[in-house]
């Protein structure tokens, strides 16, 4: 994935009736814009404090680009790369479009100031050819690999979180889940904005109708998100962290919900299910916002508080 110094937003589609080679041609030019010069006074400026750079890393049967974010060593005494960072891994949203990009203004600002080391997931976008299930692969094997390969990464595997926005959060909490299933502690988790629900039910609720076209044509595009991430024969159950078998002993989470939101009641639901499974779970709302507000300091006012409540949140959970 190339940055660009100069891109056009391409208009949006008709979700609807949009083919795959119409599919393709937006998701390529809108990404285009989104790792854009020109997109920066939407998503925001990166934190100067961090490096930021691409990596690839071999996975089984694939090599995955990840976006990686260090604190900058600030004085001779840090010239060093530092061994014992807290480990971020950072799973960006959209589904079927998204790029890690569109994510510097947050991850860096996390890497510089917690510090810790994040690494953002490059995952397989939603195609016909690439259902939901290849990219929560992505977002457990990256986590994976670094928490095996520590030393080389130099992070503390004792101390790592999973963090993601919209269908990034829904691939971070199913990484939650098969982390405690592998016995792979984790100290805490990030959801933001989360749609946590592929199965059927994916639209029956009251978030969904309240905001299905206002203030962005969401419900077309969770339509076509569902058809993508859950091609016919696929147990969508087992995509929805909202109906995992057992939440019991998962990370600590943080559910942050902007409330002009159609997956709203995602949030609202995956929180309380945590709760009463007695997982510690934080519920925090953001009157007004919209849906990828995280991403959009530029014209989301709440997303500075949003971005501030998320480091304090993982720096008392990282801590040593």
């Amino acid at each position: 994935m190339s940055e660009t110094t100069a891109a056009k937003r391409p208009p949006l589609p008709d979700f609807s009736a949009i083919t795959t080679e119409e599919l393709i041609a937006y998701r390529d030019a809108e990404n285009r814009f989104r790792a854009s010069a020109a997109a920066r006074a939407i998503t925001g400026e990166p934190d100067p404090g961090a490096a930021i750079d691409w990596q690839e890393i071999a996975l089984p049967g694939r090599d995955l680009p990840v976006r990686v974010y260090r604190p900058a060593p600030t004085g001779e005494g840090e010239a060093a790369a530092r061994t014992d960072l807290p480990l971020v891994v950072h799973v960006h949203g959209g589904g079927f479009v998204g790029t890690a990009v569109q994510c510097d203004w947050t991850s860096s600002h996390l890497a510089a100031q917690l510090p810790a080391l994040v690494v953002s997931v490059e995952h397989r976008l939603l195609a016909p050819d690439s259902p939901l299930a290849n990219a929560a692969d992505d977002g457990w094997d990256v986590l994976r690999h670094v928490v095996r390969n520590a030393a080389q990464w130099g992070v503390d595997p004792a101390r790592t979180a999973v963090f993601g926005e919209s269908c990034g959060a829904l691939i971070g909490a199913l990484t939650a889940i098969r982390a405690r299933e592998a016995g792979l502690e984790l100290v805490a988790q990030v959801l933001v904005n989360p749609a946590v629900d592929v199965t059927e039910t994916m639209y029956d609720y009251p978030s969904i109708a309240a905001y299905a076209y206002s203030p962005t044509p969401a419900l077309p595009q969770l339509r076509l998100f569902r058809r993508l991430a859950v091609p016919p024969g696929t147990d969508a159950r087992a995509l929805s962290p909202l109906y995992a078998d057992n939440v019991n002993g998962l990370a600590p989470a943080l559910v942050v919900v902007p409330t002009h939101d159609a997956v709203a009641d995602h949030g609202r639901r995956y929180a309380e299910r945590l709760r009463a499974a007695g997982t510690p779970v934080q519920l925090s709302e953001y009157p007004g916002a919209k849906h990828a507000f995280l991403t959009m300091p530029g014209l989301e006012q709440q997303a500075e508080a949003a971005r501030a409540e998320i480091l304090a949140f993982l720096r008392a959970a990282l801590a040593e």
